[in-house]
């Protein structure tokens, strides 16, 4: 067991009681998460509460890719990168950020990832090509998760958040190159618009404990 495997494993279940309490998380969809094996996993994002929410249900270690920025604050910096992510410079090329996710992959561990490169105001947005070069490169599977409330939750405003996993799913017919790496995107970014869609009419209807996102 490594650091990040150890952190994981003993800040999990800390995290996970605060979301259920103060952000009263729903999850769906959770078994269809492969417990073992290379995986990419993308997900949209409106909040910082969004990796605690998202990364507590999975019953895996998940090494986490982030903005170079959230690294460099003193106290933020230290924690996500003791519970494993890694920092990428936004805008620009990043050769050793990109060499270190394939090897993620390689491993057979879980690289997570929020695939529009910031956060979002009131829907998810448009998903960047790094997630899709990493699957098609790697030949691995992609499993999206999309969350929902978070874009209202605020301290003293504790609205209710839900999270929902899809199928995994190949991007391995598309070919190495731009041109494939923006399919494949472009497919990550319709199957997180369906999942959330799903979390919005889940919403409306009173958040039920059982449902089962699209497949």
């Amino acid at each position: 067991m490594n650091r990040i495997q150890a952190a994981q494993i003993v800040g999990r279940p800390v995290f996970a009681a605060l979301t259920r309490t103060f952000a009263r998380l729903r999850v769906y969809g959770i078994d269809r998460i492969p417990r073992h094996g290379p995986l990419v996993l993308c997900f949209n994002h409106f909040s910082w509460l969004d990796p605690w929410a998202i990364g507590n249900p999975i019953p895996r270690t998940v090494y986490y890719v982030a903005k170079q920025e959230a690294h460099d604050t003193p106290v933020m910096g230290w924690f996500i990168r003791l519970f494993g992510t890694t920092p990428v410079r936004r805008g620009e090329s990043d050769r050793e950020a990109v060499r270190m996710m394939r090897e993620i992959v390689r491993r057979g561990d879980a690289l997570g990832m929020f695939p529009e490169g910031t956060r979002q105001e009131r829907e998810p947005g448009d998903v960047l090509p790094g997630a899709a070069m990493i699957a098609i490169q790697e030949g691995a599977p992609v499993v999206c998760g999309a969350i929902h409330g978070s874009q209202d939750w605020r301290f003293g405003n504790f609205h209710p958040v839900s999270v929902a996993f899809g199928e995994p799913f190949s991007l391995d017919r598309h070919p190495h190159n731009s041109q494939g790496y923006r399919a494949g995107s472009a497919e990550i970014q319709r199957e997180l618009r369906r999942l959330w869609e799903f979390l919005v009419e889940m919403h409306e209807v009173g958040r039920p404990r059982v449902a089962v996102p699209p497949t």
